[in-house]
């Protein structure tokens, strides 16, 4: 069986919409899934999220929906409803689901109801601040997690104001999360026999996302504060202005501060007491970024990241997305596919099982291109 068939057989209802759900089916398509995508008459919102547009659909829809059958069904009509009961009862093997809080219940589509029906469906809840407590009724969505969860107070310039993550990284976390779940569910059924509920959730995956900043709260007491393109407890490990452009310098260890130091022709800054060790340079960084910030203000990203590779020193210049996707290193790992039906390349999963990547084999569904019915036939 190849890596991108492994879940071949495997039959995925997904009641979701937005990104969160989306990707977590889209992954499972991409490992062979069947995906049936469950829309209502409009679709899913995600659609509409444009401009830009790709063959129809927004290009955020585009991104995350590859590989799956979609089916649109009016949950508020009882025949549509129980087509899509009859469905789940006699063929999924995993529903996920991320509509508001409780509709899943009123509709009759809830994982008690479900599993009632059939014991050895997986059923995955992917919700905004999780199953218990007083919000747990409450919607939600990434940039209100990224606020809620703390990753904001942390993101952005010192004495600046909060700023979101770029991409949308509590609702791709959560799907991932809601992946694991599942694959875990799937793996514990083939000896049991029985299936299960799996909770993930947007204020769940935030928190995880905030676990040392947490740490390192929880054993000073201080707050951590945004640091930029830096690191707290770590120096040198930021971007600094060349003259040409950005480069990350990431010197993590005592040893590779002194190779930093020797590439800068400065290397008695690595004997210097201010700057000996990690902590001391933690203590007084903006000493030493008042040292390193016009030195390497005087070669190019390229002079630069000559030397510190041949020094072993890590480093990367700040790309933007074009000079990410053009550069050799994407295309050596064959990270951009095309599809067939889809008129631009996408991002596969960011992974490879026996040095292959897996991928689905065709494009996002037009609305509605599937029926309940003609699947429950195939």
């Amino acid at each position: 069986m190849s890596s991108g068939a492994a879940l071949e057989g495997i039959v995925v209802v997904e009641l979701g919409q937005s990104v969160a759900a989306p990707f977590a089916g889209q992954l499972l398509a991409d490992l062979g899934a069947l995906v049936v995508k469950v829309e209502k008459p409009a679709g899913d919102d995600a659609r509409s999220w444009g401009p830009p547009f790709v063959d129809g659909a927004a290009a955020t829809f585009q991104a995350l929906n590859r590989g799956k059958r979609s089916v649109v069904s009016d949950l508020r009509d009882p025949r549509q409803l129980e087509v899509l009961v009859t469905f789940i009862v006699d063929r999924a093997d995993v529903v996920l689901q991320n509509m508001r809080p409780g509709q899943v219940d009123e509709l009759g589509l809830g994982a008690d109801t479900l599993r009632e029906r059939k014991p050895s469906l997986v059923y995955c809840n992917i919700g905004a601040f999780g199953r218990h407590g007083p919000l747990a009724g409450r919607a939600g969505y990434d940039p209100l997690m990224q606020a809620f969860g703390g990753i904001m107070s942390v993101t952005g310039e010192p004495g600046r104001p909060p700023v979101r993550v770029g991409p949308s990284i509590v609702d791709i976390g959560t799907g991932l999360w809601a992946v694991i779940g599942v694959l875990l569910a799937l793996y514990r059924r083939k000896d049991s026999g029985a299936g299960g509920v799996v909770d993930v959730s947007l204020l769940e995956t935030a928190a995880a996302w905030m676990a040392p900043f947490a740490m390192q709260y929880l054993a000073s007491g201080a707050v951590p504060a945004r640091q930029g393109t830096g690191q707290t407890g770590i120096v040198p490990y930021r971007a600094y202005a060349t003259a040409d452009g950005e480069l990350v310098v990431a010197a993590g260890n005592n040893q590779l501060y002194g190779k930093f130091c020797a590439v800068l022709g400065r290397p008695e800054w690595a004997a210097d007491d201010r700057f000996a060790t990690n902590p001391d340079r933690v203590s007084n960084a903006a000493q030493l970024d008042e040292l390193l910030e016009p030195a390497l203000a005087t070669r190019t990203n390229a002079e630069w990241m000559r030397d510190l590779d041949d020094a072993g020193v890590p480093c990367a210049p700040v790309q933007d997305v074009g000079q990410m996707l053009a550069h050799e290193q994407i295309a050596a790992l064959g990270l951009l596919r095309s599809l067939p039906g889809l008129s631009q390349p996408v991002i596969g999963p960011a992974l490879s099982i026996d040095d292959n990547r897996p991928l689905a084999r065709s494009a996002p569904p037009a609305l509605g291109e599937a029926t309940i019915e003609g699947l429950f036939a195939a």
